[in-house]
């Protein structure tokens, strides 16, 4: 005779130990894929550490009438100036090889420096004034240890001569390392040591208001549209159809598109915020579509029959009912898909975003970049600095995603609150 309790005793006794097993895979399996991010974060945030901090000399400049006129300071050959006090700190550089190495301490924006302190500060002119100026990314490069001196000259970027010179200044305190705001306030250089961020951040944040001014108005209104009131007919399966197909076609063809349509036929302006902005607005609505109709979706129907037992009309109950309490994962849908958009690198480089942008740009109109497209050109840069650079903006691109992602969860945690 089968005796049924030992038998259901060990059954369940082979469950438990197999729903521990799998608990211990998963918890095992989230370990894992922490560590390899902590792991692609931590060696991130190792090569990037060398931008917090930048290198600067001191130097004297002639700011005298004989160098630069008071009535015209903006014409002054500033850059001449430089090299002159350079030249004076060390006389004994005498040809011109020499002269060469010795004026590529400092970074070929001194110039440009220096004239953007006396426009700052007039009181300057006058005489001779000692001046801080940035260091080039070879002599930071040095002063940080990433130069390796046991090479032979002709296989490193500083050679025994500029290494003399270097260590001159550092015993007379001429030499000093600062922190290095210019990474946030610049735009973009040739020069990695004058080289920032601003002006791709400042396109990234035109780009993604068009994005969001299109794309969520027209895509919850699409969602309500789809999931309340569109007949259940092939026309509604359809456009469902193409929905979820177009959630997965490359972002690449959307960039197409836009130079097709946007520049191609529309005439609008190349390399803008606006038309990035609605690259991404085309590639972004898809996803919100298909999130808004999640999210009305998990309302729960009672709410809309409720209502209609009311008297309301199917919009009143739909607006004031429904869509309150499906906001929040509207919201949430929309800013995960603005956080994928500000990522997107191969859309924009297709309109043209790709282009050297100095300038910050003040409108959606004018000539900008983003924070994917600069990353994408720095690394892409032979200069050693330049790839610090890059490891920098990609973890300012982080703390850009995980704020959105930080303030799609408030604001879902608080509208759920509220409805």
């Amino acid at each position: 005779m089968i005796d049924f309790t030992k038998k259901a005793g060990f059954n369940l006794s082979t469950r438990h130990r197999a729903e521990q097993r799998f608990q211990w895979m998963g918890r095992s399996a989230i370990a894992i894929s922490l560590l390899f991010l902590a792991l692609m974060v931590g060696s991130i945030a190792r090569d990037a550490g060398g931008v917090l901090r930048q290198a600067q000399i001191a130097i004297v400049v002639d700011l005298g009438a004989a160098q630069v006129d008071p009535a015209d300071p903006a014409n002054a050959r500033y850059g001449a100036i430089v090299k002159s006090g350079l030249r004076d700190m060390f006389p004994d550089v005498s040809n011109r090889r020499d002269k060469k190495r010795l004026y590529n301490l400092v970074s070929p924006e001194g110039g440009f420096e220096v004239a953007r302190k006396v426009a700052k500060k007039p009181d300057l002119l006058g005489g001779p004034q000692v001046l801080w100026l940035t260091a080039s990314d070879d002599l930071d490069q040095y002063l940080r240890g990433k130069v390796d001196i046991t090479l032979p000259e002709n296989q490193r970027q500083v050679s025994d001569a500029e290494i003399a010179w270097i260590e001159t200044l550092q015993s007379d305190g001429q030499l000093r390392r600062v922190i290095n705001w210019g990474f946030l306030t610049n735009g973009d250089s040739r020069e990695p040591e004058i080289a920032g961020i601003l002006s791709a951040f400042v396109g990234s944040l035109y780009s993604l208001a068009v994005c969001f001014a299109l794309a969520f108005p027209i895509g919850i209104g699409a969602a309500i549209y789809l999931e309340e009131f569109a007949p259940a007919n092939r026309l509604s399966d359809l456009i469902e159809v193409n929905i979820n197909n177009l959630a997965a076609v490359p972002s690449i063809v959307f960039g197409l598109l836009g130079l097709s349509i946007f520049l191609g036929v529309m005439g609008l302006p190349r390399s803008s915020p606006l038309v990035g902005g609605m690259v991404l607005a085309l590639m972004t609505l898809p996803t919100i579509i298909i999130a808004a109709r999640a999210a009305l979706r998990s309302v729960p129907p009672s709410f809309k029959e409720a209502a209609l037992a009311m008297g309301a009309s199917p919009v009143q109950a739909v607006f004031h009912h429904v869509f309150p309490v499906a906001m929040p994962g509207m919201l949430t849908g929309a800013i995960v898909g603005m956080a994928q958009a500000l990522g997107e690198t191969a859309p924009l480089l297709m309109i043209g975003m790709v282009a050297f942008i100095v300038d910050i740009p003040e409108s959606i109109l004018e000539p900008a970049t983003a924070l994917p497209v600069q990353i994408f050109l720095w690394a892409d840069s032979p200069e050693r600095a330049f790839t610090e650079k890059t490891a920098a903006a990609i973890i300012v691109l982080l703390v850009f995603l995980i704020a959105m992602n930080l303030i799609a969860i408030l604001l879902r945690r608080k509208l759920e609150t509220r409805f």
